[in-house]
């Protein structure tokens, strides 16, 4: 496809679709990298045009440079655009409270923290953008790194054996994500402390159940 025939199916697709207002958005192409210019009223508008672009057969590269220009009357203090955001996070997401920073200036959003899986990244970024007075999302979080339980119940499993005021062949150790259970027998409530202890001394262990029972 020709440049020219390439940024005539651009300026259709971007007419297209509903959520755009293309009037003033600017396109150019050289050898199929297109160069997105102009200004929008919001900053879904300016997601939804490069994404829209990025999936045209023959668009090899896009430079993205439309700026947002908010309606007059349209902006928002970044305090009032911060509590929105948390609000909205904790109705559209399903990460535990106080994982996600948000820290906004300028009307641009940073989301800072980590959170275990990447649709919930891509979640809180989609619902932030749509946010009166936002005119930019940087996106700064990370993935968790996934824990390994096999690894946190056999280091317990050998501090345990190393320590010989315990005797580890009572002692039952579970894990689910960083939860440690400790079930069965000890003799001495020491043995008990020093087995609570060792759970807690492995890296990634957020919570420690001791259900030892005294015999």
């Amino acid at each position: 496809m020709s440049d020219l025939n390439l940024r005539k199916a651009i300026l259709e697709e971007l007419e297209f679709q509903p959520d755009i207002d293309a009037a003033h958005i600017g396109v150019s192409v050289e050898n199929g990298v297109v160069t997105l210019t102009g200004h929008v009223k919001n900053y879904g508008q300016k997601v939804s045009a490069e994404r829209a672009v990025k999936a045209i057969k023959g668009v090899r590269a896009v430079a993205e440079e439309i700026q947002v220009r908010l309606e007059k009357g349209a902006g928002t203090a970044d305090d009032t655009i911060a509590n929105r955001a948390l609000n909205i996070l904790s109705w559209s997401s399903d990460t535990p409270e106080g994982d996600i920073k948000i820290i906004v200036q300028n009307g641009w959003i940073t989301l800072e923290g980590q959170v275990d899986w990447q649709y919930q990244k891509e979640i809180a970024e989609r619902a932030v953008r749509k946010l009166s007075g936002v005119v930019g999302v940087n996106n700064r979080l990370t993935l968790r790194p996934r824990i390994d339980v096999t690894d946190i119940q056999h280091r317990i499993e050998e501090a345990l054996k190393r320590n010989a005021e315990v005797d580890a062949k009572g002692i039952r150790i579970k894990v689910a994500g960083g939860v440690v259970k400790l079930e069965g027998k000890v003799h001495f409530w020491r043995e008990r402390q020093i087995a609570e202890r060792a759970a807690w001394s492995v890296p990634r262990v957020s919570k420690v159940e001791d259900h030892l029972l005294i015999a």
